[in-house]
């Protein structure tokens, strides 16, 4: 995939508060249950994703993380950029320093074309526009999980 996990991890997380009430906190333990994100890595998520103002966090029992602003208000690019940085949608897809119209690498034209389409295709779907296609179409945030086995033959 052409994001990192971490970016991953903030997007998948960030649905999944969206799919429930705003204000509601969300321990991040029950979210890395259910989403099976490893619980320390998450944790780091948060802690980018409450720095630019995304999330606010509340310790102790009752604690969490919640949305900081309403959903419709937070795009995929904006989780994106908190925790990856916006290099996604401004430098070279094979990571060489300087490379632009005057030193292109051998991707560089139609690497500009993909990374707008992406940039612009993140910056228009809210987490608000994720939560609702999960709710209408039963769409998934985590693999899917085997039955367990009971047992029973």
């Amino acid at each position: 995939m052409l994001l990192s996990k971490s970016s991953e991890y903030g997007i998948r997380a960030s649905l999944y508060l969206a799919s429930r009430e705003e204000s509601q906190f969300v321990s991040i333990r029950e979210i890395s249950l259910k989403l099976d994100i490893p619980f320390h890595f998450l944790t780091k998520i948060f802690q980018k994703l409450t720095r630019v103002g995304l999330m606010k966090s509340f310790r102790g029992p009752n604690g969490g993380v919640a949305l900081m602003r309403p959903a419709e208000e937070i795009s995929l690019r904006d989780i994106i950029a908190a925790i990856h940085g916006s290099t996604l949608f401004t430098e070279c897809v094979l990571g060489l320093p300087g490379c632009g119209h005057d030193k292109p690498c051998p991707l560089h034209a139609s690497w500009g074309v993909v990374r707008e389409q992406m940039e612009t295709l993140f910056a228009g779907q809210s987490l608000a526009d994720g939560a609702d296609k999960m709710r209408v179409l039963d769409l998934r945030l985590a693999a899917e999980t085997p039955p367990s086995d009971s047992g029973d033959l």
